[in-house]
């Protein structure tokens, strides 16, 4: 089921709301007129953007917010429902990265990306869900990322994290139709490569500069999708043209695709630069309140790889037809 309320009169909380599609999805909403409850760690970019908010025409509430802290996250949920009287929508967006082969990556920033982006996200579930039922019905969305479909070397926490987020996410989906609670729906957003400050800030033990994978979507793309599936839930979405291809070539020839995807990775994700290792923002706040990462121009690159890639993603899926129909 959609929102009980129109956007203009709906509290939604936002995780990661400090900068990206967090802060973006901030302002899409605060353009419709809805009450935002910002959570991240970094309080003053926290305030900075619900400032931007209440420009817009939104009504806002700061609660700084570690969601690696079930009791924490509770709270956030309490203290919305507590300063608004009641809790229309929750998005889980929170997440950190690591860059790195799988056994050079420090065991203890593998498993904080695997707490921040999953144990966060099923925290955030678990504290939203009785606040949505109490309301009448309510949205739940969760951003995943392609790479809850499809892998990208040098990425295995979070390729892992993000695999399991969309599992969980069917999973609950599953439970509360079971027991009778479908007026909570569970959506999952899948965005391709996003400009936002994330792979400037993600821990990097490759040895080299990181950049983002192109073709490269403003945050814009990804909070319009969020905007519209608390409208009209689906299971899933993808924001961004490409997180839609790679997802098909991955069902349609999974080989193919995980060696192209693999190759493609390695030959885009980073820079010539040498670079030392670097914890990134994986165990501290450094978020600034912006939501791109000065990624522009990194668009382009992947027109004829992707056109190729398509190609051959059809000639294999062709060629199996063919040999199943023989």
């Amino acid at each position: 089921m959609p929102l009980a309320r129109n956007l203009a009169d709906a509290t939604i909380v936002i995780t990661g709301a400090s900068s990206g599609i967090g802060a973006a999805t901030a302002y899409a909403l605060a353009r419709h007129g809805s009450t935002v409850v910002l959570a991240a760690r970094t309080e003053p970019a926290l305030r900075e953007v619900a400032g931007h908010c209440r420009e817009l025409g939104g009504r806002t509430l700061v609660v700084p917010t570690d969601v690696t802290d079930a009791d924490a996250t509770r709270r956030l949920a309490g203290t919305a429902v507590a300063e608004f009287g009641r809790l229309d929508a929750w998005i889980n967006n929170a997440a950190v990265g690591t860059i790195g082969l799988f056994d050079e990556i420090p065991v203890a920033e593998f498993r904080r990306v695997l707490e921040v982006n999953l144990l966060g996200t099923a925290n955030g579930i678990r504290a939203a869900l009785p606040h949505l039922s109490a309301a009448g019905g309510g949205v739940v969305v969760n951003n995943a990322s392609v790479l809850a479909e499809v892998a990208m070397p040098y990425q295995s926490p979070y390729n892992a994290a993000k695999h399991a987020v969309r599992g969980l996410s069917d999973t609950v989906r599953q439970e509360l139709r079971a027991t009778g609670r479908g007026s909570v729906s569970i959506c999952t957003v899948l965005p391709a490569t996003i400009d936002t400050p994330f792979f400037r800030h993600a821990a990097n033990h490759s040895g080299r500069q990181v950049l983002p994978p192109p073709p490269v979507y403003p945050p814009e793309v990804v909070a319009e999708t969020i905007v519209r599936l608390l409208r009209r839930p689906r299971r899933e979405a993808y924001a961004g043209g490409a997180a839609r291809l790679i997802g098909m070539q991955w069902r349609l020839a999974p080989a193919l695709a995980e060696r192209v995807l693999g190759w493609y990775g390695r030959y885009t994700q980073f820079g010539p630069a040498p670079t030392a290792d670097t914890t990134g923002n994986v165990f501290r706040p450094d978020a600034t309140a912006t939501t791109d990462g000065g990624w522009h121009g990194r668009r382009r690159h992947l027109v004829r790889i992707s056109a190729a890639f398509g190609l051959a993603a059809a000639g294999t899926a062709a060629a199996l037809a063919r040999r199943l129909a023989r």
